[in-house]
């Protein structure tokens, strides 16, 4: 589902406080960034190809339209008083800050972690610790106040190590133009062939290099094998393909590059943790049921913003 968030004419950020039995929002992406601090839930939550548990305490950055949802646990779903839905949600737009995120360099650490955000980004614990109360203090604040301290806010993220991507490498629906540099021609290759036999001796040749050199070239690039990184493409490849539905799992299998489906079964288990049927019925499940139960009339209860 595209959602339309509307932000022109209001404000650079919008800062929301969501109270309510259990997320309702399906499978979705939109063009604005959006921050998430869990506050009081539970469940899995799903970022383009990735699928992990959620607990209190998460904290996500989301790039442009990317998709995702959160599906709460079972529990939320019976009208349990004890299990509820707090969390605080922030959007900005894609050009926020962009002329200074793009030429000033104090704004460099910020638009490295924009950048990272179109796989999404999951922050530690600790760090969301540390931020929640400055996230808390956003609802009550306002116009400039408001925004300056999320910029703050921001240059805390970006200047973090303790972060993970959650999206694979190669979850993007396309690729930049390439320009003339050596380790942007071996990625253009790579995207170009992935499905298809592709060698390490036909990559190394295609920019002078031999085998040997090539290897220890990219894996010091890349902090990956050859291998692997082309195993990982194919992986991602087979994700997408099977969020959207339209094939069988040996369809899927072949259309990524794989010669037979036990070496596809078992490459796919290990980079998901997952089977490609329980992936695919996972991820239909749970969109299913949030979309089912969105469309029964539930409806959000949301308390003022500032109010907690």
């Amino acid at each position: 589902m595209h959602e339309q968030l509307n932000l022109k004419g209001k404000t650079s950020i919008t800062v929301k406080w969501d109270e309510f039995p259990h997320f309702t929002f399906p499978w979705h992406f939109h063009p604005e960034f959006e921050l998430v601090y869990i506050i009081k839930s539970f469940g899995k939550r799903f970022v383009a190809d990735h699928v992990e548990d959620f607990n209190e305490g998460d904290l996500v950055l989301l790039g442009s339209n990317l998709p995702h949802f959160w599906k709460n646990d079972e529990r939320f779903y019976n009208e349990d008083p004890r299990y509820l839905v707090n969390a605080i949600v922030i959007h900005f737009p894609t050009d926020f800050f962009s002329h200074q995120i793009e030429f000033y360099p104090e704004f460099y650490p910020i638009r490295k972690l924009l950048n990272l955000s179109a796989r999404g980004i999951s922050f530690s614990r600790t760090v969301a610790d540390s931020l929640g109360p400055g996230l808390k203090k956003l609802l009550k604040l306002q116009g400039l106040e408001r925004t300056l301290k999320f910029v703050r806010i921001l240059n805390s993220l970006a200047l973090t190590g303790e972060y993970k991507l959650l999206a694979s490498e190669t979850y993007r629906s396309d690729f930049q133009d390439w320009s003339s540099n050596r380790l942007d021609k071996v990625m253009h290759i790579i995207n170009s062939s992935y499905r298809e036999p592709v060698r390490l001796e036909t990559v190394a040749s295609h920019i002078g290099m031999n085998p040997s050199a090539f290897s220890r070239y990219f894996r010091e690039k890349t902090g990956k094998t050859f291998t692997e990184f082309v195993m990982e493409m194919r992986i991602g490849y087979a994700c997408k393909l099977l969020i959207e539905g339209k094939h069988t799992i040996s369809q899927i299998c072949f259309e990524s590059g794989f010669n037979n489906i036990s070496n596809f079964n078992r490459c796919f288990k290990k980079f998901t943790l997952l089977t490609p049927i329980l992936y695919r019925n996972q991820f239909h499940k749970a969109n299913t049921q949030i979309t089912s139960r969105a469309t029964q009339g539930f409806h959000l209860y949301r308390s003022p913003e500032g109010q907690l």
